[in-house]
């Protein structure tokens, strides 16, 4: 049985790597925040799981898939919202250019 992602917010960013923050609802019950959207090399877009800074400097993953199949889930419902959002972000300040 997957786990089913049932909601997602995007707060856009306006960085150059950092596009976005992100939380999800899992099964309407448990909410991960923290999540970030990235843009990598070749324009390539990933998801951050959310990090702390340990005491010797390295950032460790506080929340994150076990298995790939359930990341690439995340990355692909996580960064189709935020194209969405980005479209809905895009049209509105084209609609208020006018």
């Amino acid at each position: 049985m997957r786990i089913k992602i049932t909601e997602v917010r995007v707060s856009l960013r306006d960085d150059a790597k950092l596009k976005a923050f992100a939380s999800i609802t899992l099964e309407d019950q448990f909410v991960i925040r923290g999540l970030k959207v990235i843009e990598g090399n070749s324009n390539r877009m990933f998801v951050a799981m959310p990090s702390r800074k340990r005491p010797d400097g390295k950032h460790q993953d506080i929340a994150h898939p076990i298995t790939q199949a359930m990341r690439e889930y995340v990355e692909d419902i996580v960064i189709s919202e935020y194209r969405k959002e980005l479209a809905r972000a895009n049209h509105g300040s084209a609609v208020g250019a006018r």
